[in-house]
């Protein structure tokens, strides 16, 4: 018996792609192929039940900020032939280049009702063009203080990988965008294509809107240059956790002054900030992965178990693995 096929119709899910100069290339493919998985039979690729398109002024490529350059389809034209327009934001120094018919083209779809969806740096674009006012918006932690910085009147949320606020919708970048993607999916076509499409990528589960981004502790947030290649350095060395005097010969600054400045910015010591980063990164293990206790106190840097135990206790009241058995979902009868 031959296996039915898909019969071609208009698609349930149109999506149309605005790329920023320098966009990022994982957060467009990301997206993108979780839409190219959902479309079709296996991993087939025929635009059925999803279609997608990258559009622009002209045909000229479009530089990713790894340099590898995408071809768009269309010119703009009438954004009411899409269900989604989505912006793939990038490098943060290019976003004040965004081409003025593209700015224009999201505020007509944003009067035909067309729903605009903000991917990375792509909220700061919508935001520019006077589109999220009165609406909550997500960016990564990385660019948390530079949104605070250009924008007032907006507190963006970066303790979650998308926010989904009527018809905007936004997300963080990175991975966050197949789940925002997948998200779209399971509204449109069936939950059963969004758990195909991630199956196909190595993806384990669909995320919620809620679960939060890895990265720094929001209470870390600081605009002192000095104090923010710190955490970062920080953030890279988890299990390997620096002391302070290495710390400042990597900055090239006094250990004095690298303490001050973690006074003033945080009224925290240096070591007590990667403490918190390496409590927050054990939390997440707990939470999203199976690893033993062992192995964790090892990727996020404690001498031993006892050593995590120990901290993690007088920091929450409770041990690894009791925070981790309070955390599973209640067995229903």
């Amino acid at each position: 018996m031959t296996k039915p096929t898909l019969s071609p119709s208009v698609p349930r899910l149109r999506v149309g792609f605005i790329l920023t100069r320098r966009f990022t290339l994982c957060a467009f493919a990301n997206f993108v192929d979780v839409l190219r998985l959902a479309a079709d039979e296996g991993d087939g690729s025929r635009p059925i039940l999803c279609g997608w398109r990258v559009l622009s002024t002209t045909t000229d490529p479009l530089f990713s900020s790894s340099g590898i350059a995408v071809q768009p389809e269309e010119r703009l034209g009438d954004p009411a032939r899409f269900d989604y327009i989505v912006v793939i934001g990038g490098l943060m120094q290019e976003l004040e280049y965004l081409d003025p018919a593209h700015a224009d083209f999201l505020r007509r779809a944003a009067v035909a009702g067309v729903p605009l969806i903000g991917v990375c740096t792509g909220a700061f674009v919508l935001h520019r063009a006077g589109l999220l006012q009165g609406y909550r918006c997500c960016v990564s932690w990385f660019h948390h203080n530079d949104f605070l910085e250009q924008f007032d009147g907006i507190s963006p949320v970066s303790d979650q990988i998308f926010v989904v606020d009527r018809d905007r919708l936004t997300c963080s970048g990175g991975t966050s965008s197949a789940h925002l993607a997948a998200f779209l999916v399971d509204r449109h076509i069936g939950r059963a294509a969004a758990k195909k499409s991630l199956a196909i990528m190595m993806i384990d589960e669909a995320m919620a809107a809620e679960r939060p981004q890895p990265g720094l502790p929001l209470e870390l947030s600081t605009a002192d240059p000095l104090v923010k290649r710190a955490l970062l350095a920080m953030q890279q060395m988890l299990d390997t956790p620096p002391t302070v005097t290495a710390l400042a010969e990597r900055l090239k600054v006094s250990r004095r002054k690298l303490e001050r400045h973690f006074a003033d910015a945080l009224r925290l010591t240096p070591s007590e900030a990667s403490k918190k980063i390496r409590l927050a990164h054990v939390q997440l293990l707990l939470d999203r992965s199976d690893r033993s206790i062992t192995h964790i106190a090892q990727e996020t840097g404690f001498a031993d178990v006892s050593h995590l135990i120990r901290v993690f206790r007088a920091s929450h009241g409770t041990t690894p693995d009791a925070w981790r058995r309070s955390r599973l979902p209640m067995a229903v009868p």
